[in-house]
């Protein structure tokens, strides 16, 4: 049986999104622990034209929802970005989960070949359901994925490749 839509994209990302929750829970117990104001956490980045930690679990979200609501057609809903504590991130990340949940297979398969336009800065792009999942959707997902795995990572947190890889509870 071939690969659907949803499964290689909603169904890809949720168990992210699952992991990317038990990180920053691994960050509070972290920041907790070692005395560490949990601010200099979700105000971390790898670099100075980088979002923090806040920002790149912000665009996870937003990959995620905007990713699946423009895949079944839909219009996601709107969050602000607005979280400053590693609580109002973990509050974000269950609202994505959520609405990802809420998309199921019946919305998004047999849109393969749907055009999807995506606006941009200075332009706009057409893609197909195919295309724009595999193409701009993923990758842009899992960038923001690994960045906030990267800053935990250099912030000290104990996390590592089997806790990316949901190998660990």
């Amino acid at each position: 049986m071939p690969l659907s839509l949803h499964e290689i994209s909603v169904g890809v990302m949720l168990p992210k999104l699952r992991m990317l929750s038990k990180l920053l829970e691994k960050a509070a117990a972290h920041a907790e622990v070692g005395g560490i104001d949990p601010a200099t956490l979700v105000e971390a980045r790898l670099a100075p034209d980088m979002y923090p930690l806040s920002g790149q679990i912000q665009r996870v979200s937003d990959a995620a929802k905007f990713g699946a609501a423009r895949l079944a057609g839909l219009t996601p809903p709107p969050f602000e970005d607005n979280e400053t504590t590693l609580a109002e991130l973990q509050e974000r990340l269950a609202k994505t989960i959520a609405y990802l949940e809420s998309v199921g297979p019946g919305q998004v398969d047999g849109r393969e070949e749907e055009t999807i336009t995506i606006p941009l800065r200075d332009r706009k792009m057409d893609f197909t359901g195919r295309s724009y999942a595999l193409n701009m959707v993923l990758p842009n997902f899992y960038f923001h994925v690994v960045t906030a795995y990267d800053i935990l990572r250099n912030k000290g947190v104990e996390v590592g490749k089997r806790d990316y890889l949901a190998l660990v509870s």
